[in-house]
């Protein structure tokens, strides 16, 4: 980029950007963060556009001023836009939902928990259907929190290898 161009950019900073925002802040309803990216994004557009800055052909600032203020419309108008409809009442939730996805599911992973040893199944049981930490899931079987971690490793993996075996994927 040439010198002068760059010089004019500073230029056009300087002596504009500080009022600039002031009128996009008020534009924007005391957004800092919104009005902070309007007028940079105008700076953009008249570094794009040094020639529409020509002094010659009007006011530099109220070019930028025209172009702030279709910025601040045009996020006004993609925020309307993103609405969501408010409606007076929460509608009833479906009464009936098929299932039959859940069941399938349920009565694979049943089926291949069958396939696990006693051990594997009785920590399985322990820590997820009953939701028991491992210190506890050792007290109710009474074997160490260590075999209780590794057991439950071994049963996860054997537990997918099963359900691999019966053609379930990942």
């Amino acid at each position: 980029m040439p010198a002068h161009d760059v010089a004019l950019i500073q230029q056009l900073h300087d002596e504009h950007a500080t009022v600039l925002y002031q009128y996009v802040l008020r534009l924007t309803n005391q957004d800092h963060g919104l009005a902070e990216d309007v007028v940079q994004e105008t700076m953009l557009r008249g570094w794009r556009h040094l020639s529409n800055l020509d002094k010659s052909q009007g006011s530099v600032r109220g070019w930028l001023f025209t172009v702030a203020r279709n910025l601040v419309i045009d996020e006004w108008r993609s925020r309307r836009s993103r609405v969501e409809l408010v409606v007076a009442d929460v509608p009833d939730a479906p009464t009936d939902v098929d299932q039959t996805d859940w069941l399938i599911q349920a009565w694979v992973v049943g089926e291949a928990v069958t396939r696990l040893s006693a051990d594997h199944r009785a920590v399985l049981l322990e820590c997820y259907y009953r939701d028991a930490s491992v210190a506890e899931a050792a007290r109710n079987l009474g074997i160490p929190e260590g075999t209780v971690k590794s057991r439950t490793h071994y049963a996860l993996r054997a537990l997918r290898l099963a359900m691999e075996e019966m053609g379930v994927g990942r």
